[in-house]
């Protein structure tokens, strides 16, 4: 069976504890490089996670005629450079969202996509591949809630860590780029479509610069979706997905673990038996990261569209833009 090679672009955290071993995992992948700027570090995390080969720079990991495809872990402000560079390397790239730092950035990365037309790059959103938003996608379209009016979701955590990437402001940090984009992304996908304007507001570090909690509304032709993120609360996170005959209630929606069941909270108001109108739906044991690899790695073997294309990073970008500039001004803003 054809597996795909991937070249990890760094020793970050995430890459590490996540995405590594979910590509280890897979049934289309296998991590066979990881690289760093420093030649020690590169090692280390490979010895640590059983990794065949590390490299002391970025650049001798592309050149790497072994490698299939990249995942890019680095900060924001480096998604597209590298993603860049790894196309001229030939290599298929898996970047971690948000995708850039604005939608000039998204342009860069479209448009040397052209330049590269047999190479598959695809945004991270690992979410949408685990099966309880895949279920929450279907009940919403088969309208088992009827027609969908309004989501409200939360999602938070506590860094005041002035060395932490994510409250360095410059390089894309802040919570509506780290966190909030996941409630851009989700509203989109369950409405499939782009909202028409959007009032966002922000409560900066007086340290940091960085957006310590951020609260948006987007309104997709009169249904609305709500939203509020913060690197500075208690550790929190739900969706509600709301319709007029229904609800869905996703209990862990953005890190559903890799090691236990997840659940659903679905309420259908048509159904005529009372005791079957809220029910829990249970999923077993699965990881998104490995789901979301296997997926993108099929789509480089058999040669077809990766499943979230790049004009949905161009959209969930412009959005996030919108949503700071209203914050920026203090009124809504048309998209």
């Amino acid at each position: 069976m054809k597996t795909i090679r991937f070249g990890i672009l760094s020793t970050a955290k995430i890459a590490r504890t996540k995405v590594i071993p979910a590509l280890q995992q897979g049934e289309y992948t296998t991590v066979d490089a990881i690289c760093s700027r420093n030649e020690e570090s590169a090692r280390a995390a490979a010895d640590e996670l059983s990794i065949p080969k590390s490299y002391g720079s970025y650049e001798a990991m592309l050149n790497d005629p072994d490698i299939d495809a990249v995942y890019v872990p680095l900060p924001n402000h480096l998604h597209v450079k590298w993603s860049i560079n790894a196309m001229a390397a030939g290599k298929h790239v898996l970047c971690e969202k948000p995708i850039g730092l604005d939608t000039e950035d998204a342009n860069k990365l479209i448009d040397a996509t052209s330049r590269y037309p047999h190479l598959k790059v695809m945004e991270g959103f690992m979410y949408r591949f685990h099966p309880q938003w895949i279920e929450a996608k279907r009940l919403v379209d088969e309208g088992e809630i009827g027609d969908l009016v309004t989501i409200q979701s939360f999602f938070s955590y506590f860094n005041d860590d002035p060395n932490n990437i994510r409250n360095m402001a410059a390089i894309g940090g802040g919570g509506l780029m780290d966190i909030g984009c996941y409630s851009i992304s989700l509203s989109r996908f369950l409405f499939n479509a782009e909202p028409t304007r959007c009032c966002g507001f922000a409560d900066r570090d007086p340290e940091f610069g960085t957006d310590r909690l951020f609260s948006g509304m987007m309104d997709f032709n009169g249904k609305v979706s709500t939203f509020t993120c913060s690197t500075q609360l208690s550790p929190y996170q739900r969706v509600n997905i709301l319709g007029t005959d229904g609800r869905i209630e996703i209990l862990i929606p953005f890190n559903a673990p890799p090691n236990a069941p997840t659940q659903i909270i679905v309420q259908r108001d048509r159904l005529e038996d009372e005791e079957d109108r809220i029910r829990t739906t249970t999923f077993g044991v699965c990881d998104q990261y490995t789901l979301q690899g296997d997926a993108f790695a099929k789509s480089i073997i058999d040669d077809t569209p990766v499943p979230t294309p790049l004009t949905d990073a161009w959209a969930n970008m412009h959005t996030l833009e919108v949503l700071i500039e209203s914050a920026g001004i203090g009124q809504w803003v048309v998209c």
